[in-house]
């Protein structure tokens, strides 16, 4: 599990992504993977590895019709271990083999998981494992109660696990093509167990490892949580109900118009939940309407939390840039919430993370739109990219080998984060103190 010292984390952590999408794309072209026997163009496998391990589920090939057992089996352990870390897998094997985490390790393990100290990091990484586990076999255990019925005891059981999985590491990865290839979950729209129990898998794993542990050590007692905690939990609420909200008028008459009342209400609690980063549909994407697209395509950017099993832009990158336009419309000069107050680096760091995305999905969209798609379906495909999400309009499969590279690109900067992929390519680290410091000047901003 030695990095070696001349990578940095972020380039241990970047570089640990690719060599398991690589692996998965060699693994998911053998023969023994496809349905009829014969391999899979490498560009394809190599999507669908990297759709896979960046948790996003934008797929070319309709799980369930393309892939044995074989490949499904690898699908999920990429999904796994993308939604999770490798970094926390490794650790998982170390730990099994008794070696011990050393500092560089932990350091590394550290911003995988996005955690605040390097100071009880691997106590924080096996309750992650824990949890995971726990929350996946109850979600599984849940879900086989509908499919097993439907599908046999041991198909039901295998579909459960590899649902369960797929929405607690957000990624939007189904065997409905059973049903309907590229149907998703729009069989179970009026399915009350399945869709509770799949919304509950996305939020969690949502949250981020950071929340899990702070909710786990204090309970409900929502003060003594730390700050990050706060703002996730009320965040995720009023993105989850203010956004349900909204679907539910967009879409009434619409692609909810055949519903009853209690339907169009899950169904706009799940339009809400899974579009940041989760990627599974109750409702056919390509028929929303057109403020239910672009509502859609807000939340695929926002994405989920820091260190969590999804990626996206994230939603604390969201909170500071409204507290920052807040702060500035009230003409004060701290940025303060729950009596706390955030250092404006918080700001710096928020403002360059969502340049970066929207600077990577712009140019992303700009090179797909040459292949001449409509605007909406290649903003929706990049942002979908970009945000790990896996929603889409219907138009992966059409997508050119240029276009899929592209995408293949916006999902794993989008997973491994666009300034993590910005600074994983920078060989030179910087110095302590910058050589020559610049004379300041003032310059007119809006």
């Amino acid at each position: 599990m030695k990095t070696g010292l001349k990578f940095s984390s972020m380039q241990v952590l970047a570089i640990g992504f690719a060599i398991f999408i690589l692996i998965g794309s060699v693994l998911l072209s053998l023969p023994i993977a496809s349905r009829d026997g014969h391999s899979i163009p490498f560009l394809n496998s190599l999507f669908t590895s990297t759709s896979a391990t960046c948790v996003t589920g934008l797929v070319v090939y309709d799980t369930y019709s393309q892939f044995t057992l074989f490949g499904q089996i690898i699908i999920l352990l990429l999904i796994q271990t993308g939604g999770l870390g490798f970094m926390l897998v490794a650790m998982m094997f170390s730990l099994l083999l008794g070696r011990r985490i050393g500092l560089r390790e932990r350091a590394v393990l550290m911003d995988s998981v996005s955690a605040l100290n390097l100071g009880g990091v691997v106590r924080l990484a096996k309750k992650v494992l824990v949890i995971t586990l726990c929350m996946e076999l109850v979600g599984a255990a849940v879900l086989s109660i509908r499919f097993i019925p439907q599908f046999g005891t041991a198909h039901g059981i295998w579909y459960a696990l590899f649902h369960a999985v797929s929405a607690f590491c957000n990624a939007g990865f189904d065997l409905m093509g059973r049903l309907e290839p590229f149907g998703s979950l729009t069989h179970f729209a009026g399915d009350a167990l399945v869709n509770i129990t799949v919304m509950v898998l996305i939020i969690v794993g949502g949250l981020g490892f950071f929340v899990w542990d702070d909710v786990t050590e204090n309970k409900l007692r929502f003060s003594k949580y730390h700050l990050h905690t706060k703002l996730m939990i009320m965040a995720t609420g009023v993105l989850i109900i203010g956004g349900a909200v909204l679907f539910y008028f967009f879409e009434k008459n619409h692609t909810m118009a055949d519903m009853g009342v209690g339907e169009r209400i899950i169904a706009s609690l799940f339009a809400s939940i899974t579009p940041r980063t989760a990627g599974f549909s109750t409702i056919p994407v390509n028929e929303m309407s057109s403020g239910g697209t672009l509502l859609t395509m807000v939340f695929m950017l926002i994405g989920a939390g820091p260190g969590s099993t999804g990626g996206g832009m994230k939603v604390t990158t969201v909170i500071i840039l409204a507290l920052a336009v807040i702060t500035r419309a009230r003409n004060r000069e701290d940025m303060t919430i729950y009596k706390r107050r955030l250092d404006k680096s918080f700001l710096y760091k928020a403002a360059t993370s969502t340049s970066g995305y929207l600077l990577f999905a712009l140019v992303g969209a700009l090179i797909i739109s040459a292949q001449g798609l409509s605007v909406t379906d290649t903003l929706f495909e990049a942002l979908s990219g970009i945000g790990t999400v896996g929603l889409t309009t219907g138009v992966t499969t059409e997508l050119s080998s240029l276009s899929r590279i592209v995408i293949m690109m916006l999902m794993f900067a989008g997973r491994v984060g666009s300034l993590s992929v910005a600074t994983a390519m920078m060989t030179r680290r910087a110095r302590s103190k910058p050589a020559v410091r610049y004379v300041s000047e003032r310059i007119i901003l809006g």
